[in-house]
């Protein structure tokens, strides 16, 4: 998360990103002089799901970007705290993909960004809910993920009891209760929230929407352990090609077909 850098013609990279803008981002062909490595994830779709098409949008893009690179990459899925554990014992070349901490930076390198998240609130579209700041949840019950934080701000207006957040273990159940009318709205990914409803409760993708204010933008990293030879190597090399494919429109592709449902089991637009 090594290095023959292939340079194509001018005439060929146009071909290949016109295919990639297409209707669904297609994959590199495979050499078979590739080295390989193997890369540990944790489900989390539709970035990374051993049963999405490609492995999800996340894994798709490391593939290709090290396939460019003359690396081919196998994704071993595992929980999340085992894959990060088994990587920084030698067993996997990197794990992906990890927000920032500073507990996670004494293991590990981290790569430039691979993923930009943004957390919204989801609501029923017959509610009002309107927001742009935390005051303006004064009063509502909140639905969010066991465990999890949504940026300083929120936990402040959490802890000052703005709003009640009430927290269970899935997006899926706070869709069921916000149809049930048990939450006002709550918080999640775009992208997995979208990914939750469309696959999980199709029957409610008419009457729930989002709100386009963020709650939080968050990034999210490769890693590679820090006590292994061949890490700033790989490094190195997976930043220089992600960069490549940010400046030639290729990155940007990925999650337009995210954003158009190529990477869900079901194919509605997002809203």
């Amino acid at each position: 998360m090594f290095n023959t850098r292939v340079i194509v013609p001018l005439c060929f990279t146009w071909l290949l990103l016109c295919s990639i803008t297409s209707a669904f981002a297609v994959p590199m062909k495979s050499n078979p002089n590739q080295k390989t490595i193997n890369i540990s994830v944790g489900e989390w779709p539709p970035f990374l799901s051993e049963s999405l098409p490609y492995q999800g949008v996340a894994a798709h893009l490391i593939k290709d970007i090290f396939s460019e690179a003359g690396i081919q990459v196998n994704f071993t899925f595992l929980p999340w705290g085992r894959a990060y554990h088994d990587t920084y014992n030698g067993k996997y070349a990197a794990t992906a993909v990890w927000m920032h901490s500073k507990e996670r930076v004494k293991n590990y390198y981290y790569s430039d960004a691979v993923l930009s998240e943004k957390f919204v609130f989801f609501y029923k579209k017959d509610n009002h809910f309107e927001w742009h700041n935390f005051n303006d949840l004064r009063g509502l019950i909140i639905g969010g993920g066991l465990s999890y934080s949504y940026g300083p701000k929120f936990d402040k207006a959490v802890a000052d009891g703005i709003f009640d957040l009430s927290q269970v273990s899935s997006t899926e159940q706070n869709f069921r209760r916000l149809s049930a009318g048990r939450i006002d709205a709550f918080a999640e990914e775009i992208n997995i929230g979208y990914h939750t409803l469309y696959n999980q409760h199709p029957e409610l993708a008419d009457t729930i929407t989002h709100h386009p204010h963020p709650i939080l933008l968050n990034n999210s990293f490769l890693l590679f352990p820090n006590n292994a030879e061949q890490s700033e190597e790989l490094l190195q090399i997976f930043n220089l090609h992600l960069k490549q494919f940010r400046q030639d429109g290729r990155y940007q592709a990925y999650f337009k077909g995210l954003e158009q449902g190529d990477y869900r089991l079901s194919k509605p637009s997002m809203q």
